[in-house]
């Protein structure tokens, strides 16, 4: 089964000469989509961004680390597992190479905090989760894992 997302991605840095030359646009843009908050985003600031929004590589994190926890909460349930809380320090590491680059590992930083089920069955069902999370399954470079386990 096929699913379809759509998003705008709007440009608000045209400084009044657009792109004449690198240093004379900015890098700020929103994006929206149907029904959901807009999402202020920007360049990365070694590539002249606005540090107090959203940048790309940031967004790419955030997703693959969402997407692993909404996949964890689901194989969960399937397990016996009640987790009351859920939190991830995620990092990635990206290798700037010339103008381009590309990420080269994520590390996802789960700590899980579990009310009911085996602690053990908790720590291993991080395995499944990242094998069912889209995100995951679409990049081209290792998310690794190191999941933390608590018992309340």
């Amino acid at each position: 089964m096929d699913h379809g997302y759509a998003v705008r991605v709007e440009w608000q840095g045209n400084l009044g000469p657009g792109t004449s030359g690198y240093r004379e646009y900015g890098r700020d843009l929103l994006i929206t989509a149907e029904g959901n908050a807009p999402i202020e985003g920007s360049a990365d600031t070694p590539f002249r961004g606005t540090a107090e929004r959203w940048n790309p590589e940031e967004l790419l994190l955030a997703a693959l680390a969402q997407c692993h926890m909404l996949s964890y909460l689901h194989v969960a349930v399937k397990n016996g597992i009640v987790v009351t809380a859920y939190e991830d320090d995620a990092v990635g590491t990206m290798r700037q190479v010339g103008e381009g680059g590309r990420f080269t590992s994520v590390t996802l930083r789960p700590v899980v905090t579990i009310s009911a089920g085996d602690p053990e069955t908790a720590q291993r069902i991080h395995a499944e989760a990242s094998e069912l999370c889209f995100i995951a399954s679409s990049v081209n470079f290792p998310v690794l894992h190191e999941p933390v386990v608590r018992v309340a």
